[in-house]
């Protein structure tokens, strides 16, 4: 299954392999060249369709859980001062996603999306301490009777287009598809001081599968 983001390109990637084949059968004799063709089509194709990828998730529903929205490897777990939203002390947890991962955004938890801005901006490599806030990015507040939290889509220096459906007011599913990245970017979570962290620096994670935190009782 292949997200719908990645529909244009693929189209386009499609009728390029096309034409690459076609010149290597009626136009190119020589057998090394052709074999050289090939192989360059194989890797278009193969690097195209494994990027926009939407492999299915087994989210376990769950009010007192919080669920990685992204595949990659958690790079930051700190508190820091949320100066957005909550402007208040949150926990951050940072899971920074290379070009070879999922880069399908998955909603945290259920409930409402209280907030969703938009934030036009830079390109920094997205492990640059500042590219929270200074690169392009989105911010999304969900919330629901037992926790509210925010997750920001970053755009890293490849990046070139964040995708968000969060619209505010809406209500969305725990581990429900709500957004795209293009290429290695990172995604920051903002939780309230005191919620269980499940997940340790450098651990590689799963969006919409692994638990990254849990709402103390």
């Amino acid at each position: 299954m292949f997200h719908k983001e990645g529909n244009t390109i693929i189209s386009i990637t499609l009728v390029i392999v096309a034409a690459i084949l076609g010149v290597a059968i009626f136009l190119v004799p020589n057998t090394y060249i052709q074999g050289f063709l090939y192989v360059l089509v194989a890797f278009i194709l193969v690097i195209v369709l494994q990027f926009f990828r939407n492999p299915k998730r087994n989210t376990i529903l769950d009010d007192t859980t919080i669920v990685s929205p992204v595949d990659g490897k958690v790079v930051v777990i700190e508190e820091v001062f949320e100066k957005e939203y909550y402007k208040e002390k949150r926990l951050q947890v940072s899971i920074f996603m290379s070009p070879l991962n999922v880069h399908v955004t998955r909603n945290p938890i259920g409930g409402k999306v209280a907030f969703s801005k938009y934030h036009p901006g830079k390109f920094l490599v997205a492990w640059h301490p500042k590219s929270s806030e200074e690169n392009e990015r989105t911010t999304v507040v969900l919330e629901n009777n037992k926790i509210s939290i925010l997750y920001r889509q970053i755009a890293g220096a490849l990046a070139k287009r964040i995708v968000s459906y969060a619209k505010e007011g809406t209500q969305v599913a725990q581990g429900a598809d709500n957004g795209f990245i293009k290429f290695g970017s990172r995604v920051d979570v903002f939780l309230p001081l005191g919620t269980k962290i499940d997940v340790s620096l450098e651990q590689k994670v799963r969006g919409g599968e692994t638990i990254i935190a849990r709402i103390e009782a």
